[in-house]
């Protein structure tokens, strides 16, 4: 639930620290399941589901050139268009108003437009979309079905706009630019390896450069940092090196001499480092096992931030360039980072954008003071009725799988159960496979925790946040070793006394659904119920009708598909499907361009033609996620309402 946090919690004195914790992924210590315990609490009650998907996101904030104003998405009247508020506080004023999604708002120089990104029906067909800055008609500036524009980046000049491209049949994005008085659009690369992509990271001082990372397309990706000739789309590789390596780029100094950036060639984890261009001499911020994350220079280049996300929460740190001296700021724990397109400080460098968020707080922005080491709450994403009512919060669990290996995992337990084991349960596995669980505002697990059911949301092998090895651990081995600690998150519900273990659900979405769909076919003992979200069934299929670019991703984690046929098919739920016990619901997304529909329509065929217990719902004009909050909504009753029958024995929500 989002808190009205009182002023005592924000004296914000700067906890000064040369690194991140020195703690890392291997100082984890195994938790007693027996040491779980559900707290008594008499004002405890079934959160009603409109109160919480009537409950905003509020993201990608974006200053305006005077520091007046923030514009951001948000879906306060039920899409997610694009707002902007005073950047010292008030009511906020909606300035585009569509059916579908727009994201990455960016001011121009003048402050006169605003540009974001739109696609349709959920289909990731990105267009680039201009609105005025104080409001007007809204203009489609590329108007390209067969092209994906993204993640506009501005020129000082204002006279040009750096963005992704990627044709829709294509495997890779290239960097383009589009010249805003004629409104033509000019590659700049022209990729041939169909596995790498580019991305614009900063114009140089004198907008005759542009700074990119050149990326692998890949579970376990490698990449490089750029400088590109505008004029010419000659480039140059700043960080040309040996073995599988990330170079991460994220900001340039004011006075285009040094680039601020993320690696993994330290020790095999993301650390934060400075890169010389000159020299091409790197100088290394952090050194963590944990996930360091580069962020921005201030505007006058004397210090820049980082975040550190230690086991599923994370922190920003604000570093003296001089001196190196990084300092934590304190806001509660949670997911902290700083936020802001192109940039979290203030055009003048006193603010920052931060926003924060836990399994109980909505995710909101905020604008922090570094003078007065204060922030203002800038968004008010929860309605009322969540100010009052308790939910529990998410703690981190660790614990041993089958091999040995430790999964980090976040627990939520209801209030009020009876250690007597006859409670229900839900294993929520994440997407990606890349991917991580982290201490993240859910309404889908608000709802399901506060009807009764306990929650474990395990990081298994795979996952992103614990280092390369880690990330790696489930290379050609999709749904079998990361499966089995999904299996013994389930054992570790058991084993904490309050869970009844034919009583336990599982259900996620993409990879999640995917795993779900591996559980329930090759684990079908452990599972008494599921709900599948546009998971896959048969990495063929999806080969088939999937994009382009994770056609190349899935190798990637599987192998060549000829070569690797065996792994293909054995890492396929379709092989188990047959095995299937327990009743399964399935949601998909008609326009899905990530997991097309054909992978949900099989599924249904094929347990409807053994005769078991399935039923599905699809969306109409939604993809890869549900994004209205109607079809939120409606998923989210249909998954409470399959779980009531199935694990309580009765469909009352």
């Amino acid at each position: 639930m989002k808190r009205v946090l009182v002023i005592s919690l924000w004296l914000f004195l700067l906890c000064s620290s040369a690194l991140a914790s020195s703690s890392s992924p291997d100082d984890r210590s195994i938790t007693d399941p027996k040491s779980i315990t559900s707290e008594s609490n008499s004002g405890a009650h079934p959160v009603p589901i409109d109160d919480l998907y009537y409950t905003r996101e509020s993201s990608g904030p974006a200053w305006s050139p005077d520091g007046r104003e923030v514009a951001f998405t948000t879906d306060l009247a039920g899409r997610a268009n694009i707002w902007k508020v005073n950047s010292s506080g008030g009511w906020p004023m909606q300035l585009t108003q569509s059916d579908d999604r727009q994201y990455a708002a960016t001011w121009s120089p003048d402050g006169k437009w605003i540009i974001f990104q739109q696609d349709s029906g959920g289909n990731e067909m990105w267009d680039l979309y201009a609105v005025p800055g104080d409001g007007g008609a809204v203009v489609n500036l590329t108007n390209t079905p067969d092209i994906r524009e993204e993640g506009p980046l501005w020129s000082h000049s204002g006279k040009m706009i750096a963005l992704r491209y990627k044709p829709k049949d294509s495997t890779l994005y290239d960097v383009a630019v589009l010249d805003w008085s004629t409104k033509t659009i000019r590659k700049l690369t022209k990729e041939e390896a169909k596995n790498n992509s580019w991305s614009a990271v900063a114009w140089s001082p004198d907008d005759k450069t542009i700074y990119a990372v050149r990326g692998e397309i890949s579970g376990i990706p490698e990449s490089d940092v750029y400088a590109i000739d505008v004029a010419t789309g000659k480039t140059e590789n700043l960080t040309a090196h040996q073995g599988k390596v990330q170079f991460d780029p994220s900001s340039l100094s004011p006075d285009g001499k040094t680039l601020l950036l993320t690696s993994n060639q330290k020790n095999g984890s993301s650390n934060v480092a400075l890169l010389d261009l000159a020299t091409k001499k790197l100088t290394w911020i952090t050194d963590t096992k944990w996930e360091a994350s580069s962020g921005d220079f201030s505007p006058d280049g004397r210090s820049f931030t980082y975040v550190i996300n230690e086991d599923g929460r994370s922190d920003v740190y604000l570093v003296d360039r001089n001196t190196l001296r990084a300092e934590k700021i304190n806001f509660p724990a949670g997911l902290n980072a700083q936020a802001g397109y192109p940039k979290a400080f203030s055009p003048n460098g006193d603010r920052l954008l931060v926003t924060h968020e836990t399994s109980t707080q909505p995710g909101d922005i905020w604008v922090y003071s570094l003078a007065a080491k204060h922030p203002t709450q800038l968004t008010f994403s929860a309605i009322a009725s969540l100010e009052t009512t308790p939910m529990p919060a998410g703690q981190i669990v660790h614990y041993k799988s089958f091999d040995g290996k430790t999964i980090s995992a976040f627990l939520w337990v209801p209030f009020n159960l009876k250690r007597d084991g006859s409670n229900p349960a839900l294993v929520l596995p994440h997407g990606g496979p890349t991917g991580q669980t982290a201490d993240y505002w859910s309404p889908r697990i608000a709802a399901l925790v506060s009807r009764g059911y306990v929650c474990i949301a395990p990081n298994v092998r795979g996952s992103t946040g614990y280092g390369i090895e880690f990330q790696k651990a489930n290379y050609q081995d999709l749904g079998g070793g990361d499966l089995q600690d999904e299996v013994y998150g389930a054992k570790f519900l058991e084993a904490t006394g309050y869970v009844n273990p034919k009583k336990i659900g599982i259900t996620g979405g993409s990879y999640g659904g995917y795993m779900t769909l591996m559980a329930v076919g090759k684990t079908p003992q452990v599972w008494a119920a599921g709900v599948e979200e546009y998971g896959i069934i048969n990495w063929f299929t999806m080969l088939q009708h999937e994009d382009a670019l994770l056609q190349e991703y899935e190798k990637s984690l599987l192998g060549d598909p000829e070569k690797d046929r065996k792994i293909y098919e054995a890492d396929s739920p379709i092989a188990y499907i047959h095995d299937v016990k327990a009743p399964l619901l399935v949601l998909q997304g008609d326009n899905d361009p990530r997991v097309p529909k054909e992978e949900a329509q099989q599924v249904v065929d094929l347990l409807k033609k053994d005769g078991k217990l399935v039923d599905a719902h699809y969306y109409p004009n939604e993809g890869h996620g549900f994004a209205k909050r109607e079809n939120q909504i409606d998923a989210i009753q249909r998954t409470v309402a399959w779980f009531d029958k199935y694990l309580k024995g009765s469909s009352d929500q």
